[in-house]
């Protein structure tokens, strides 16, 4: 009788890498540790601040729902740049009928004016088959000189300022008491660590209105949508393969419409937030300052996933606040939070055998560490760019590892083999 020994061989399991989930928690980790000794090194205790983090919400917001808009419309294929202006357009409606009937008539406005700019985008590139890119840069202009005419039509003659409408009503803002009193307590001691927590937990349940709490659910709200259900995946089916998804008997015009102008209502949403949350006293043109693009940067951040963009539209909206808040001293002193996160990710990629990746991370951490050590602040006009500026390098880094759908930006024509 002959005994077979099988030889132990080493598997796929044993050489697997860190989840996804992990890897980010790490980081997030990591970033904290860098910011609580960064705040305790450098004396600016505006990093971890509660007023910091209530900024970086109130401004993030905006960001994250464009970014939820660009996912929808990018999920199924349509590129939309016309996020900028189809905020424009909410900010607009949101104004109009929040002055008239209340915050809640704004929101509802502002979803449907951004809607109608999703219409028309889906229109032409869906429809008439223009070029994704010309059709959003066509939507942003559009929105702006809109919203500039109908400001000058409806009101100049009520504010005296064809730029800018009367004060609008606001949503209430809640805090959940006693806890946020406890944690600021814990704050106001400046322990290190301690109260590095409890700033930054005091500042995400301190002054939140149903808005931001609404921008919050949509965020899982979509994955499931898109990832745990089967309209969803035919959705992402016209992104992937749409030649595919028609064989298969999916409507692929009618989810690119529908997913296009879901889009155009989440980035008229995000255009409310800056007129009904509190902090701004209406619509002003040009407040949208750009938040379209950076929301669509935080979704390729976020490689076109809801965890990601949130986790992109957090980091914009923190550089956004913090430069609001003594943005001289306190955006100096995120130089030295770089060079400490920098150092991390060159022990990361010594771990991992990258000697190469590493050294650069080393010589950019030298590089942050100059420019914290030989100024004392930096000028105001450089610190009002911060989220643009992080925007360029967090695309930078990012680029790398990206992974957009497939058929993301393709003209699909029904019938026609592509």
């Amino acid at each position: 009788m002959t005994t077979v020994v099988a030889e132990r061989t080493p598997s796929a399991r044993s050489g697997r890498t860190m989840p996804g989930w992990a890897r980010v928690l790490l980081w997030v980790v990591v970033g904290f540790v860098a910011l609580a000794i960064t705040s305790y090194q450098t004396g600016v205790p505006q990093l971890t601040g509660s007023g910091t983090v209530q900024a970086a919400v109130r401004l993030g917001i905006p960001i994250l729902l464009a970014a939820l808009g660009g996912l929808w419309a990018e999920r199924a294929g349509v590129i939309n740049i016309g996020l900028e202006g189809m905020m424009i357009m909410g900010t607009w409606g949101g104004a109009w009928a929040g002055y008239q009937w209340g915050p809640l008539a704004g929101l509802i406005a502002a979803a449907v004016f951004g809607g109608l700019g999703g219409l028309l985008h889906a229109i032409a590139t869906v429809s008439f088959g223009v070029n994704h890119i010309v059709s959003g840069v066509a939507i942003n202009l559009l929105g702006a000189g809109a919203a500039k005419y109908l400001s000058t039509l409806i009101f100049e003659p009520i504010s005296q300022n064809p730029r800018q409408s009367p004060p609008v009503p606001k949503f209430d803002t809640y805090s959940m008491q006693p806890l946020a009193g406890w944690l600021q307590q814990l704050e106001d001691l400046q322990r290190v660590g301690i109260s590095d927590i409890a700033g930054i937990l005091g500042g995400l349940v301190s002054g939140v209105s149903p808005l931001t709490m609404l921008a919050y659910l949509l965020v899982p709200a979509s994955y499931l949508i898109l990832w745990r259900s089967p309209f969803g995946l035919r959705l992402r089916s016209c992104g992937e393969n749409p030649v595919a998804a028609e064989s298969l008997g999916v409507n692929v015009y009618r989810y690119k419409y529908i997913a296009v102008i879901i889009s155009g209502a989440l980035a008229g949403i995000g255009g409310a937030a800056l007129i009904l949350n509190p902090g701004q006293a209406g619509y002003l043109e040009g407040q949208t300052n750009n938040r379209g693009y950076i929301g669509l940067a935080a979704m390729i951040f976020g490689n076109w996933r809801p965890g990601g963009l949130l986790g992109g539209a957090a980091l914009f909206g923190y550089s956004d606040g913090l430069q609001l808040r003594s943005g001289e001293t306190s955006v100096h002193a995120l130089f030295y939070g770089a060079a400490l996160l920098l150092v991390a990710v060159a022990a990361w990629q010594i771990w991992r055998r990258n000697r190469f990746a590493a050294g650069l991370a080393l010589v950019a951490a030298a590089v942050m560490y100059s420019i914290y050590w030989f100024t004392d602040e930096l000028p105001e006009e450089l610190t009002a760019y911060t989220p643009h500026l992080v925007t360029l390098v967090v695309l930078g880094v990012a680029a790398q590892q990206l992974r957009p759908p497939a058929a993301n930006g393709l003209q699909y024509r029904r019938g026609a083999d592509q």
